[in-house]
């Protein structure tokens, strides 16, 4: 027969491990001694295994197979702690999982600072992450794939959904410094560009089929995400529009500068919380929406502004 141990058995095994000796675990646990030995006996037999040495010692010591065992008790009871603190936090009105869909134009330091305060002000609520471009960040919070989206915005949305502005990138024509068109000092004119490759991202949403945002270019080349088009651009295969907070570090160390371009709409780029009307966020949604308020309400907001602060 499989051993089945109970919860309060390995409790009292981690308990007699955690201070050494039987009579300090009945003191912990106000049990008296004697129980603590018998609980700890019958999961020996249990288990059909020893997990303390009682002879030649005056305190009991872990066997090998108690090492063993003491990690996966450990871990079962660790387990148990985390699901009554699910059911604590639903019980208080608190989100047990909390989906997202992130644009990239949401500054990685932001992203990971939010994330990273979340985890611990929030430790029982699982996270479900989803990086969306353009329409696709929609569709993922249309769909209730995502609770909440942080991104930017396309026009004509219906009542269905709420666009709170929390923020915003700024996003600019840029090109490999070996690039011909980096290499003209003065301000480019539409023409310059005609003929160049110019990268292009391809949303894969119905919301932005067959729509394109700031394409100048007679040949493209279009590729299915922003890291990919940065990736691009950065080997000198084409120009675009790229977010300040994917090349920060590319401007301040000379691998991409910022194309001065008129004709290309560039400028500050308002980031959004997105949810359904139908759906408000709870606490943990809430409190994740204002921590990147906070934070995405301090970007630059112009070309001069983003290439001095990359620049210090």
């Amino acid at each position: 027969m499989d051993a089945n141990p109970t919860l309060d058995q390995l409790q009292v095994f981690l308990t007699v491990a955690d201070t050494g000796s039987f009579s300090g675990a009945a003191r912990l646990l106000n049990r008296a001694q004697s129980v603590v030995s018998y609980t700890i006996g019958n999961l020996e037999s249990q288990l059909g295994v020893s997990l303390f040495e009682r002879t030649g010692t005056r305190q009991p010591k872990l066997t090998e197979e108690g090492r063993a065992m003491l990690t996966d008790a450990r871990r079962i009871v660790g387990d148990l702690q985390v699901m009554r603190a699910k059911a604590r936090s639903m019980r208080q009105g608190l989100e047990a999982e909390l989906s997202i869909a992130i644009s990239v134009l949401v500054p990685t330091p932001a992203l990971l600072s939010v994330l990273r305060d979340f985890q611990t002000e929030f430790p029982s609520v699982s996270l479900r992450l989803e990086v969306g471009e353009l329409g696709r960040l929609v569709d993922l919070v249309v769909s209730g794939r995502a609770t909440i989206g942080i991104g930017g915005a396309l026009p004509g949305q219906d009542d269905t959904l709420i666009f709170d502005r929390i923020g915003h990138n700024f996003l600019f024509p840029a090109a490999a410094a070996d690039h011909p068109l980096a290499a003209r000092k003065e301000t480019l004119t539409l023409q310059d560009v005609r003929e160049e490759t110019q990268i292009v991202v391809s949303d894969a949403s119905d919301l932005t089929n067959g729509r394109d945002f700031n394409v100048l270019s007679f040949k493209t080349w279009r590729v299915s995400d922003m890291a990919t088009k940065h990736q691009l651009i950065r080997g000198g295969l084409g120009w675009g529009g790229l977010p300040a907070s994917i090349i920060h570090e590319d401007l301040a160390e000379g691998r991409i500068v910022h194309l001065d371009l008129p004709a290309y709409e560039q400028g500050s780029y308002n980031l959004h919380a997105i949810r359904r009307t139908d759906t408000p966020p709870g606490p943990a949604g809430t409190w994740l929406i204002r921590a990147f308020e906070e934070r995405l309400s301090n970007c630059p907001v112009d070309v001069p502004t983003v290439l001095l602060v990359e620049a210090v």
